[in-house]
């Protein structure tokens, strides 16, 4: 059974979800959608005759994208653990709710977020910048990042292996994009080293607006195969290059999104009972994986689709300049990068 199933065949996940005693033999799903959008799963919406509504996930070993990336589709059991203790973390409600996992056929089934939502990136490439948001963005991460740090031996299970984000993220975003830009290699071979030493805490490690849902004025949270312990500052990385590439894109918020992304960092900064989280190694640490991820999302396995020829030259010119001279603050970082591209 399992070893055909596809979920996007709507036959074959009503007799899956039955044999899984998930639904009642021989009765059908009420409401039936595959989901858009994702690169590396199958996912679909399911709503039952009982009023239950799930989003179920089918990792692909081969991710959809135009260059060859592959990776285990074991990691969809790092997010079903992940969503077993994130509530704790992070709050309850920032999370959909577990339902089921399923290590044989690597399928996760939670619980849909209720409609209405919108997604938060879409709402952003729009010009919906909303301060609330971003400070629920800044505050959620700090979080997550200090609450793991104080107990950080409660999660070494599973959360001490890597492998997933070695392939997901350092290998598809620094590893891949030192082949294309040659002049920034030196750069990421010393971004990659410190970042493998880092044991900190809870990383994230995929904290983007494209895996955050907005229901009322609330954040839900999204996607977490990546999650590991690491560096935590690769998540600043990671998500203050979504603020910044959509100052360079949405030119007439291109002020307003540099000042999101300082308010996400003052935010962050605030929330955070860490002690590393206010050292100023961490924050050039931090400005380190800005740059990487800047660089990464024009020239790594996944560039961001939403950035157009000439915006990608130009955010590789960039951000090739300020590696050369790379500055230790985050506030230097934005002000010299929004010069750079109105320059």
């Amino acid at each position: 059974m399992t070893a055909h199933l596809d979920i996007e065949n709507r036959e074959s996940l009503t007799r899956y979800l039955q044999a899984r005693g998930l639904l009642p033999a021989g009765q059908a799903l009420a409401e039936y959608a595959v989901l858009a959008g994702g690169v590396s799963n199958k996912t679909v919406y399911v709503a039952l005759d009982s009023g239950a509504s799930w989003v179920i996930k089918q990792c692909l070993a081969k991710l959809r994208v135009q260059v060859d990336w592959f990776t285990s589709p074991e990691r969809i059991h790092r997010e079903a653990e992940a969503l077993r203790v994130l509530p704790d973390l992070i709050g309850p409600g920032r999370t959909p709710g577990l339902i089921d996992s399923d290590r044989e056929a690597h399928v996760l089934v939670m619980q849909a977020v209720p409609q209405p939502h919108r997604n938060w990136k879409h709402m952003l490439l729009a010009g919906e910048l909303h301060d609330d948001h971003v400070r629920q963005f800044g505050a959620m991460l700090a979080a997550l990042h200090s609450a793991s740090a104080a107990r950080l031996a409660d999660y070494e299970m599973p959360f001490a292996d890597r492998s997933f984000y070695e392939t997901l993220r350092l290998e598809a975003y620094y590893g891949f994009a030192a082949q294309q830009a040659p002049g920034a290699a030196a750069f990421y071979d010393s971004l990659l080293a410190e970042t493998r030493a880092q044991y900190l805490s809870l990383v994230h490690a995929d904290y983007s607006p494209k895996n955050v849902l907005v229901r009322g004025d609330q954040l839900i949270l999204l996607d977490h195969e990546t999650m590991h312990i690491g560096d935590p500052a690769f998540d600043i990385g990671f998500s203050m290059t979504h603020l910044l590439s959509k100052a360079h894109h949405v030119v007439g918020s291109r002020a307003a999104f540099a000042q999101a992304a300082r308010l996400h960092w003052a935010t962050y900064q605030q929330h955070s009972t860490a002690d590393f989280a206010r050292t100023p190694a961490y924050e050039a640490r931090a400005v380190r994986h800005v740059l990487g991820c800047l660089l990464a999302r024009v020239d790594g396995r996944s560039p961001l689709e939403y950035l157009r020829t000439e915006e990608r030259d130009r955010q590789r010119r960039v951000v090739l300049a300020l590696m050369a001279q790379p500055p230790v603050r985050i506030d230097d970082l934005i002000t010299r990068f929004i010069r750079a591209l109105e320059s």
